[in-house]
C-alpha cells in the first residue's frame, strides 16, 4: 500500500472520481422542477472550489515552494498564511468541493460516494505521508502548526 502514497496525482484521481460518478449517476442531467436550485447550489459550491484550489496555488507561489503534491519533499517553505490559516490543504479541499458540486449536479446520492472515496484516497495516500515529509522538514514548527489548523476545514 505505501507504494501507492504521493504517487497518483491529485487532480488525476478527481477526474477518475468525477468521471466515475457521471458514470454511474441514473441520468447525467436532470430538469426536473427545482433543477435551477439545485445547478446554482452546484455552480456556488464550485465556485468555492475553484477559489480554494486558487488561493492554495497563489500561497504556494508567493512563498516560492513547490506545488507539485508528487515531490513533498522538494518543499522549501512551511505555509500557514492566506488560505492555509484555515485549512493545511486548501487545494485537496477545493477539489473535493468540486467533487461535491458535481454529486449536487447530478442529483446523485450515489455519487456522494465519490467524494467520500477521494477525501479517504487522498488523507490515507496523499495527506498522511506529506504530514510525515512536513515533521521531518519543518519539525515543531509544522507540530505548532499543526495544533492550529484543521487537516481539512
Amino acid at each position: 500500500m505505501n507504494k501507492l502514497e504521493t504517487r497518483i496525482p491529485p487532480p488525476l484521481i478527481a477526474i477518475v472520481i468525477g468521471l466515475l460518478m457521471w458514470q454511474l449517476s441514473p441520468a447525467a442531467i436532470r430538469t426536473e422542477e427545482g433543477a435551477l436550485i439545485r445547478q446554482s447550489i452546484a455552480a456556488i459550491v464550485a465556485f468555492i472550489g475553484l477559489a480554494c484550489d486558487f488561493l492554495g496555488a497563489v500561497s504556494f507561489r508567493k512563498a516560492k515552494t513547490t506545488v507539485n503534491p508528487m515531490s513533498p519533499e522538494k518543499s522549501s517553505a512551511l505555509v500557514c498564511t492566506g488560505i492555509y490559516k484555515y485549512s493545511r490543504n486548501p487545494m485537496y479541499l477545493g477539489m473535493a468541493l468540486l467533487l461535491l458540486a458535481l454529486a449536487i449536479y447530478l442529483a446523485s446520492a450515489w455519487a456522494l460516494l465519490g467524494v467520500m472515496a477521494y477525501v479517504l484516497y487522498i488523507t490515507r495516500f496523499q495527506i498522511i505521508p506529506e504530514e510525515r515529509v512536513m515533521e521531518k522538514l519543518f519539525g515543531q514548527e509544522y507540530l505548532a502548526y499543526k495544533e492550529k489548523v484543521r487537516r481539512w476545514l
